[in-house]
């Protein structure tokens, strides 16, 4: 089991990413989630996290599970991961920002502004993104850093039982 859960909420080619304030991640777009509390299964944790960070209720319907996210930095002997859920939203649903929130900035992104290859301000959404929006198959997308680095990356076709709702 990993640690974390993370959901890119989409509404047309937009999606709704936080700018966190919290010191490792500050100055960084990213999805939303967090981390897994005891007894909690990924589902219900991206749940709450949506909630928490965003305001936004969503139901369990909305949520797709698209595969998982791990990390490793052999130098430091650690490995860790988070489920990656996409979510939609309406385009009747009307969620205006920016939006000031204690964890940051929330604020909907156009597609080709997150892909733009001189993008730097995103966490490494580069590497998966495409992936989790567009393919049919879940993956395993594999990180290997040193420090902050990325050295290694690794896409393979998810094969464990996908989460259920």
């Amino acid at each position: 089991m990993y640690s974390y859960t993370i959901c890119f909420i989409k509404q047309g080619n937009k999606i709704l990413l936080l700018n966190r304030e919290s010191p490792e991640w500050m100055g960084i777009w990213n999805g939303v989630g967090g981390k897994l509390e005891q007894g909690e299964t990924p589902l219900e944790c991206v749940l709450r996290e949506i909630w928490e960070e965003t305001g936004i209720k969503m139901k369990h319907e909305s949520v797709w599970h698209k595969g998982n996210i791990t990390w490793t930095n052999p130098r430091h002997s650690y490995f860790d991961g988070m489920y990656v859920f996409v979510a939609e939203l309406s385009e009747a649903y009307e969620y205006h920002t920016p939006l000031k929130t204690d964890e940051g900035i929330l604020d909907w992104k156009d597609l080709s502004w997150i892909m733009h290859p001189k993008n730097v301000g995103l966490a490494n959404l580069k590497y998966f993104l495409h992936e989790i929006l567009n393919d049919e198959t879940n993956y395993e997308h594999r990180f290997v850093y040193d420090g902050d680095n990325v050295v290694d990356f690794s896409r393979i076709p998810f094969v464990e039982p996908i989460l259920t709702k």
